[in-house]
């Protein structure tokens, strides 16, 4: 496990956003002594298992998971997350959006707690979605969105559970928990990314067959 090395992951489906995410990638700040990785998945039978399978190919102790329309903005992303990794060895995982407490009914944007913000178009227009600010350096939450995750430890991804393209985020912050592993939400003066996923359509199926799942596999965890 090389601790100087950066690996950034997604699942690729569409070769123009990504290509737009490489840009942002190769225009962030690299700490001195530090390579970065890329890793595109382009063939992906579920985010949890093109995860594992690029998570299992890279030796980088620090990895991104990322959406392909995803594009980071804050020039010093990179250095920010390490430095909270550093000081905070018990956080397993960061993402920049998330759930304070998970509601019974696993749908973390229901949650009473909701912290981060990013720029997104889930609503067809670009605008800012911005919840609870995050007043100090970091704020410990139960689940995290998982257009952007990074992890300093690695924990495979359930793909023996979660088939399809949902509820693997939360999950997989459920299992940092399992591990004695917390999830964070660092403090943002402003947003750190755009995510520019647009209106989708016929996603509801899918994510409350995934949401089933999830539910029947870590109940016992929600409180």
């Amino acid at each position: 496990m090389s601790e100087s090395k950066i690996c950034f992951i997604s699942c690729v489906t569409d070769e123009r956003l990504y290509k737009q995410c490489l840009i942002c990638i190769d225009q962030l700040l690299i700490p001195d002594g530090f390579e970065v990785e890329k890793i595109a998945i382009r063939d992906a039978k579920s985010m949890a298992e093109g995860y594992n399978r690029a998570m299992n190919e890279s030796d980088a102790k620090y990895k991104i998971y990322l959406h392909q329309d995803v594009y980071i903005i804050n020039k010093s992303f990179i250095i920010d997350t390490l430095g909270l990794f550093t000081r905070q060895p018990t956080i397993g995982i960061i993402g920049i959006c998330g759930a304070k407490k998970l509601p019974a009914n696993g749908i973390w944007w229901e949650g009473d707690s909701l912290f981060g913000q990013v720029f997104d178009s889930s609503k067809i227009n670009m605008q800012l979605n911005k919840f609870q600010n995050v007043s100090s350096d970091f704020e410990l939450v139960e689940a995290l969105d998982g257009f952007l995750l990074m992890t300093q430890y690695d924990i495979p991804w359930r793909e023996d559970l979660l088939d399809g393209f949902h509820f693997y985020d939360i999950s997989q912050c459920m299992e940092f928990a399992s591990a004695g592993y917390r999830s964070a939400i660092p403090k943002q003066t402003s947003p750190w990314a755009i995510h520019d996923c647009g209106l989708k359509e016929n996603w509801w199926k899918s994510y409350n067959q995934s949401r089933e799942k999830f539910l029947s596999e870590y109940r016992n965890l929600i409180h």
